[in-house]
């Protein structure tokens, strides 16, 4: 089947693990003393193939490998059919027996690698501005849909907000002007970083079937061509399709400008009521506008968020059981909500999964006084 034209050569004296998923041959080829994690590494396989044949469409490989090479170097690769996995990118880290709330990134690597059979492979962009986006990003989410499959919303805050902080990292240490996201060439905190929280709060305001209808629908129109190839434009038009009026803007934030909010719980408090609980919320809100030395503009907000009421975790990685979820439509800088429930409170927050680009996404959960 047409693939990009790139592909590597890899001999070893390796054990070979294989599964099915329908025809397709999945396979790890590792040192025989780097077994730990290779249960885990064909079932990543198996679950995103489970996601992509599903979502997007066809896998056209007869099979799916993994090879491990030496730490030469860190990193894992992809090239139609086969990605070689650097040993200390995910074999010789022992994480069966790992704290709950440790991300899994053997897990996440290896789904992030199957996104690229689609997105870099299947779906080419133009070798131009913004086309990292369609091969990266898209990864990205890709990766981050199989990952929320697997350990659900509360574990993606910690990932998201990793993301987060690795982007605000990138932007204040940053040597070059930053170019919004449909521009980004080779800012790894950009396209990687930022598009993660980008894709993923894209998915969470407009629904995830939209978002996989709209890459469909690239797919449909650029996968296994030749040229013309897409641009970035043709991404950011598809994900306009199918959001519905009212969210326009988002579009607009999240590909073409550079966005960044100032969220924050002031204060909260509850008191019982009869049976019930009264919780008072006061939030913070600003919106800013970025340009590319990072000169921030203050700008009107009118975006829906998430205010939320949190009773007893029951992990580490749990904000605790959600007893009220609102999504709210924030209009001036001081807001303030009441909320009556049935349980006892723990917790309140704006924005409390960390899907907006926050500057201070560490203040946005606090506990109730």
């Amino acid at each position: 089947s047409p693939s990009l034209n790139f592909y590597s050569f890899l001999s070893a004296d390796v054990k070979k693990a294989t599964k099915k998923f329908r025809d397709i041959d999945l396979e790890i080829y590792y040192d025989a003393k780097h077994a730990y994690n290779v249960p885990n590494m064909l079932k990543s396989l198996e679950k995103s193939l489970e996601y992509y044949t599903t979502n997007f469409g066809p896998y056209y490989h007869k099979q799916a490998r993994i090879i491990e090479f030496p730490r030469y170097a860190s990193f894992a690769q992809s090239f139609p059919g086969t990605m070689p996995y650097s040993e200390n990118m995910g074999f010789i880290a022992d994480l069966r027996k790992a704290d709950e709330d440790v991300i899994d990134a053997v897990y996440y690597v290896v789904a992030h690698e199957m996104g690229h059979q689609y997105w870099g492979h299947q779906f080419v962009g133009c070798n131009m501005e913004g086309s990292v986006v369609m091969s990266e990003t898209f990864s990205q989410y890709s990766a981050l849909m199989v990952m929320e499959k697997a350990y659900g919303k509360d574990k993606m805050k910690k990932f998201l907000q990793y993301e987060m902080n690795d982007y605000l990292l990138g932007r204040g240490t940053e040597s070059r002007g930053e170019k919004p996201l449909y521009r980004t060439d080779v800012q790894s905190h950009v396209y990687y970083k930022k598009g993660s929280v980008v894709m993923y709060y894209l998915k969470e305001m407009i629904g995830e079937e939209k978002v996989n209808e709209a890459l469909r629908s690239l797919l449909q129109k650029f996968g296994r061509k030749s040229a013309p190839y897409a641009t970035s434009m043709d991404a950011v038009n598809a994900f306009r399709a199918v959001t519905p009026d009212s969210l326009q803007y988002l579009i607009t934030d999240l590909f073409q400008d550079i966005i960044l909010f100032d969220n924050h719980v002031v204060k909260s408090s509850f008191k019982k009521v009869g049976n019930q609980y009264e919780v008072k919320i006061n939030t913070s809100s600003e919106k800013f506008r970025s340009d590319s030395l990072g000169a921030e503009k203050p700008i009107a907000i009118n975006d829906y968020i998430d205010i939320a009421v949190f009773g007893k975790s029951t992990s580490n990685i749990n904000l605790g059981k959600v007893l009220k979820m609102q999504r709210v439509k924030i209009a001036k800088k001081e807001n303030e909500f009441l909320f009556i429930i049935d349980e006892e409170p723990i917790k309140v927050g704006i924005d409390p999964y960390n899907y907006l680009i926050d500057r201070m996404p560490d203040d946005n959960v606090r506990k109730l006084d």
